[in-house]
């Protein structure tokens, strides 16, 4: 039995605009976490991650995984409104888009769904 042998390719370098969205969040997450009075210990403990994860989160180093960075934003109350804010349908792009790209009604089967369609189209509630 043979191995493939894992050919790792070279990282291409951080864009500028990632450098300085990293900074702000790291600076958002410190003072949202300093506003509340909690210390980088509180924070770490209760987001299940350690104080050096916290600090990579806070320093912008892009370092942190993705679930790390929402678990202390969730310990911060701010996980609902950044998430939120990546939602395309709160924008008039992507209300507009949505038209054009997905379709109007999107069926599930679940059982007694059929009857209850019929029965709309009879007049009746389904009931």
């Amino acid at each position: 039995m043979t191995t493939t042998p894992v050919v790792k390719l070279p990282e291409a370098p951080t864009p500028l605009a990632v450098v300085r969205a990293l900074r702000l969040m790291g600076t958002h997450v410190a003072n949202w976490r300093k506003l509340q009075r909690l210390t980088a210990a509180q924070v770490a403990e209760r987001a299940g991650v350690s104080r050096d994860t916290l600090r990579a989160i806070e320093q912008g180093k892009g370092t942190a995984s993705t679930e790390n960075l929402f678990r202390v934003l969730r310990i911060l109350g701010t996980l609902d409104g950044v998430v939120a804010a990546a939602d395309p349908y709160q924008t008039d792009v992507g209300r507009l888009r949505a038209d054009e790209i997905l379709p109007r009604r999107v069926r599930s089967w679940t059982p007694g769904a059929r009857r209850s369609r019929e029965g709309a189209h009879r007049g009746h509630r389904g009931d």
